[in-house]
């Protein structure tokens, strides 16, 4: 295994920053809350809050869930089913609000990239994120974020030049589920007439693989995935949610009892040496520790297997003595491994592999008995595409949008 000049300039750097980043600032609520993304409890309570008997509570709550998540209402004067006095009484102490939308991009290849911003802790400096749409033959995924910027510095990932501002609401986390299918007008979709079938749901699947570290910020993900999977309501199996780790130990198993999704491991090295530059957390939890946390997940097996995310550099991680190393290292953990062509940002030292080399990396892993599919590259030209987001908090210089101008039109 080579290391290039990229990656020798990179470990310098990244070896004298801190493995995690502290919050900058905090999450400060709004004078009225909304009531996308509580809890049954939660919502119960605050509708206990607001006088509504408790005998009622229990039923009102299944009415109110209802209107959010299998209409998706954006206005409580929609919710037919309660009586107006009640609507009224909503209105006066809660919204429906969804994050606000400043930017939508559209890729050439279908990818959709939504920058929302989201309250501060005042007025004049809100907080950006950016989610992203992923359209496929059988599916449709939504890779969403959990923080604003993010607490990790993996030298290779454009959001983790980016200063780690706050952790994510489990509301402003299921508001992005919520607006993208406003936006896909995918409610309209799932509601059909009845005696016919309704039409494919546009948003089939939900990866949290957006800005930020979701394990660092473990009760509002855990929440705000619970609400995504109730059957009731939005309805997406846990099977069709991955949550994605640079390997935050302690939390892993965690997250398999109290989560129960499907995990992603950003792995991206076979050594702790080279690891330990490209993804620094590496430096606290060794792969040792993360391997032996991915082999005790709760539930693994062939049917849920583990996925090895690789970001192939050049000349960095993928010699063909690397894909065998990688082979080795996995040995016994039911898992696939995807490969991701690097994907290129304004700035940055790395190279993606050659397709080629990319290729013969991709059969050796094959030929052991794992699937290694290769991410095709999505919304590159839009900046949307793995490891690129990086919200408009941080502006991009009159050179960098030429560099982005120039790979979208080399691509």
């Amino acid at each position: 295994m080579t290391t290039s000049r990229a990656g020798a300039d990179s470990d310098a750097a990244t070896m004298g920053a801190p493995i995690e980043k502290r919050p900058l600032e905090r999450y400060v609520a709004p004078a009225k809350p909304s009531l996308v993304s509580l809890s049954r409890a939660v919502l119960g309570e605050a509708l206990g809050g607001i006088d509504v008997p408790e005998r009622q509570r229990r039923m009102r709550v299944q009415q109110i869930w209802h209107w959010l998540y299998v209409r998706g209402v954006q206005d409580f004067g929609a919710m037919t089913t309660l009586s107006k006095e009640m609507r009224a009484e909503l209105d006066r102490h809660f919204t429906l609000a969804r994050p606000e939308i400043v930017a939508e991009q559209t890729s050439v290849d279908g990818t959709r990239k939504w920058l929302l911003r989201l309250p501060g802790e005042t007025p004049d400096r809100p907080h950006d994120v950016e989610c992203v749409y992923i359209p496929e033959t059988d599916r449709g995924t939504l890779c969403i974020s959990s923080q604003v910027g993010c607490t990790l510095n993996c030298s290779f990932c454009h959001t983790g030049t980016q200063r780690l501002v706050r952790n994510l609401t489990a509301g402003e986390i299921v508001g992005q589920v919520v607006l993208a299918r406003d936006r896909l007008a995918d409610w309209q979709r799932a509601a059909a007439p009845a005696g016919t079938e309704p039409e494919k749901r546009l948003v089939s699947n939900v990866v949290m693989m957006g800005m930020g570290e979701p394990l660092y910020n473990f009760e509002a993900v855990r929440d705000a995935l619970a609400v995504v999977a109730d059957g009731d309501g939005l309805s997406l199996s846990k099977r069709r949610i991955t949550l994605s780790t640079s390997g935050v130990v302690p939390n892993i198993v965690r997250a398999g009892a109290e989560i129960g999704s499907m995990l992603a491991i950003s792995l991206h090295a076979v050594t702790d040496e080279l690891r330990n530059e490209l993804v620094p957390l590496n430096r606290k939890y060794p792969l040792r520790e993360l391997l032996d946390a991915c082999r005790n997940y709760p539930g693994l097996s062939n049917a849920r297997r583990i996925t090895f995310e690789y970001v192939m550099l050049k000349g960095v991680n993928d010699s063909l003595a690397d894909a065998r190393a990688l082979v080795r290292l996995i040995k016994g953990i039911p898992a696939k491994i995807n490969l991701i062509p690097f994907n290129p940002w304004p700035g940055t030292t790395y190279e993606c592999s050659d397709w080629e080399q990319i290729e013969k990396f991709s059969e050796i892993v094959f030929d052991a008995g794992y699937a290694s599919p290769v991410r095709t590259p999505r919304g590159r030209d839009i900046l949307a595409a793995c490891g690129q987001l990086k919200s408009a908090t941080e502006k991009l210089s009159a050179r960098e949008r030429l560099a982005l101008r120039a790979m979208a039109m080399t691509d």
